[in-house]
């Protein structure tokens, strides 16, 4: 059977009634790590709400007054997941996430119009698609695609969205002779009921469950971003159509317009100005490289110098890296001399080092870790890592320094 959402993509409210309502879990990524949210699978008489499918999304929207998570069909079920229980037998209205849903119609579309002009211009096959959440990738059977040939196809996609080819959707048993002229990738092993045919006037007909619209020219029109490498020999084409465009160039305007400001130049100069100030950032970090090393020279000698200096060195620096960290050691010479070195922002992360005869490095490593919240390794005498906070700096140096005395004292 066919889902209403399937019936009428345009639909964006239906009643319907709720068949069953069972508990369930969903598990989620929700800030990069995977969690399992406790709710309930409900079924309806029918749905509004597209369950994932053919390389599309799922919808969003509600069952009354409860957000539906995700949408998934099960054989010839759709099972909508909830967080909140709702009555068996009762009817309930759906809504649907109507911004979401019109999208994905958009970008579905596309996709199918671009996968038929590829193949009908090039004979550039489509093996598979991606409606992402920024972007729509669409995987073609080719090692590369000119850039003429990518200009060629933009001109014709949007040719045929201009000309208002009506879109239209078909529905045939499956053993009807007109499904054997249809494109398609095949079906699902669990599918049940008539086989659905998107059919692009004069352009494609291709065997499809998902959501469309219903004339080209609700696309607006498609830009072909480019081209990306894909898998072996494949090419993958990267394509912006209808509200995600529209978005897309607001959001360039906007950043070309902080960039104006901020470089000084009009739009058409921003390459060769940030061309420039890259490589003036360039030839600034080598001098001040240059500078922090001649620098941590001059640290050890004026610290070697002094007739006070005793056996402990203790140095932080906001700017500077490992490499001033390891000279200044060098320099000094741990065969004798505990030095502990710090680098970054005074209570925030940075970089961190202890150097010095091989008892004590061993001893105090694991406390300088603890202390600065870092990470880091040691051997032969030398201990360095990164601290994510440098805010226990000085109790650490202090510590450190009694040590180094308490080691004095007892060698004596």
């Amino acid at each position: 059977m066919a889902f209403q959402c399937q019936r009428d993509c345009y639909m964006k409210e239906f009643v319907t009634s709720v068949v069953s309502c069972c508990p369930a879990e969903l598990k989620q990524e929700i800030n990069g790590k995977k969690q399992t949210v406790k709710g309930f699978n409900v079924k309806l008489q029918d749905t509004i709400l597209f369950p994932e499918g053919g390389g599309q999304p799922d919808d969003h929207g509600l069952i009354g007054e409860v957000p539906v998570l995700r949408v998934t069909r099960q054989g010839a079920d759709a099972v909508h997941f909830v967080g909140s229980p709702v009555e068996a037998g009762q009817e309930v209205q759906l809504k649907v996430d109507w911004e979401r849903r019109f999208d994905h119609m958009q970008q579905h579309s596309g996709q199918h119009l671009i996968t038929a002009l590829a193949d009908m211009m090039f004979g550039y096959k489509t093996t598979s698609w991606d409606l992402g959440r920024q972007r729509s990738t669409i995987e073609l059977d080719t090692p590369c695609v000119k850039p003429a040939q990518l200009q060629e196809l933009e001109d014709a996609v949007n040719e045929k969205i201009r000309a208002h080819v009506p879109v239209t959707v078909q529905l045939l048993s499956i053993d009807d002779p007109a499904v054997e002229k249809v494109r398609s990738r095949g079906l699902p092993d669990d599918h049940a009921g008539p086989i659905r045919i998107i059919d692009i006037e004069g352009v494609d007909a291709n065997m499809c469950c998902g959501t469309h619209v219903s004339n080209l020219s609700h696309l607006q029109v498609i830009k072909l971003l480019g081209t990306e490498k894909g898998k072996k020999n494949k090419t993958n084409l990267i394509f912006l159509t209808g509200n995600r465009l529209l978005k897309y160039a607001e959001k360039s305007y906007s950043t070309e317009r902080s960039l104006v400001s901020l470089l000084k130049t009009g739009a058409d100069e921003h390459v060769e100005a940030v061309d420039k100030i890259q490589k003036s950032v360039k030839l600034l970090q080598k001098s001040n490289l240059s500078l922090l090393r001649d620098m941590a020279v001059l640290i050890a000698q004026n610290f070697k110098t002094n007739p006070q200096k005793g056996n402990f060195f203790s140095l932080h620096k906001k700017e500077g890296d490992n490499e001033f960290m390891n000279i200044i050691a060098n320099e000094i010479g741990t065969e004798e001399t505990l030095v502990f070195l710090t680098v970054g922002e005074e209570k925030g992360p940075g970089l961190f080092l202890l150097a010095g005869p091989s008892g004590p490095v061993t001893e105090m490593g694991p406390q300088v870790l603890e202390m600065l919240q870092g990470k880091g390794a040691g051997k032969n005498g030398r201990f360095q890592g990164k601290a994510n906070s440098l805010a226990r700096r000085a109790e650490l140096e202090a510590l450190l320094q009694q040590h180094c005395k308490h080691h004095a004292a007892e060698e004596e």
